[in-house]
């Protein structure tokens, strides 16, 4: 299945609030000129250049390196990652709004910005599947929405599967944690329906969440699915902390 880009949300499936402000005049994020959309043209010009990162795991990299010294330490199950922007002022406060702020309106143009980072678009045209990275059922709860679900649904006009990958224990925020505490406490965190496997099985699948700081998370949700048959994994974030 040839996966394209979708331009707005799928009015089934996004809240009211995201379709009503997909259209409605609005202002910068960044600069707050108004009326303008939700991210300007020239504040992502500015504050959104494109880098060369390393293509598993999305840290900046210099020259002409490929893969990072600790990808090529310690492999990935991962075979590609991608990330829109580095994970500083002002990804971080629009993400802040989007994440924990409903401001669910802002998923349209961060998917945006997700799709110039180079290597993003074919690899989604490849994809069979696109998996929104799940919460746990007290973090949806509490939340109201699931910020990965909404950049999938505005990445993929179709193949997008929450139904797959499952949350199945909820863990304490990982900020706050080193990485070796963060591997430790997603062991056993996510799992796949196992009635649901064989729509996984021999797939090429793109995994989307909101950031990236260890890796810890996507790397637990890819064991899952490497578990399940998924032949290529592919993450997509919009933002990666800087190291």
């Amino acid at each position: 299945m040839n996966l394209q880009p979708n331009p707005s949300m799928a009015p089934a499936a996004a809240p009211r609030r995201l379709r009503l402000e997909s259209w409605l005049p609005s202002r910068c994020q960044v600069c707050h000129s108004w009326p303008a959309a939700p991210l300007c043209g020239d504040c992502v010009t500015q504050f959104a250049r494109v880098q060369t990162r390393c293509e598993r795991c999305a840290l900046p990299l210099h020259g002409s390196t490929r893969v990072c010294g600790a990808c090529l330490l310690e492999p990935s199950p991962l075979d590609a990652c991608f990330s829109a922007v580095g994970y500083q002022w002002p990804w971080t406060e629009c993400l802040a709004r989007f994440k924990f702020r409903q401001d669910t309106g802002l998923a349209n143009a961060l998917a945006t910005l997700m799709m110039r980072a180079p290597g993003v678009r074919s690899a989604i045209a490849r994809a069979h599947v696109v998996v929104p990275l799940p919460l746990s059922v007290q973090r949806l709860s509490e939340r109201g929405y699931n910020q990965s679900l909404l950049l999938a649904k505005s990445l993929a006009s179709r193949g997008v599967r929450a139904d797959l990958l499952q949350r199945v224990r909820h863990t304490p925020p990982q900020r706050a944690m080193t990485r070796e505490q963060r591997l430790k406490s997603l062991r056993g965190a996510f799992a796949v329906d196992p009635s649901r496997a064989a729509d996984l099985r021999g797939r090429r699948v793109i995994l989307v969440d909101d950031v990236m700081t260890t890796g810890a998370t996507l790397r637990a949700a890819a064991n899952e699915l490497r578990k399940a048959g998924v032949v290529h994994i592919a993450a997509l974030v919009v933002a990666r902390t800087l190291n």
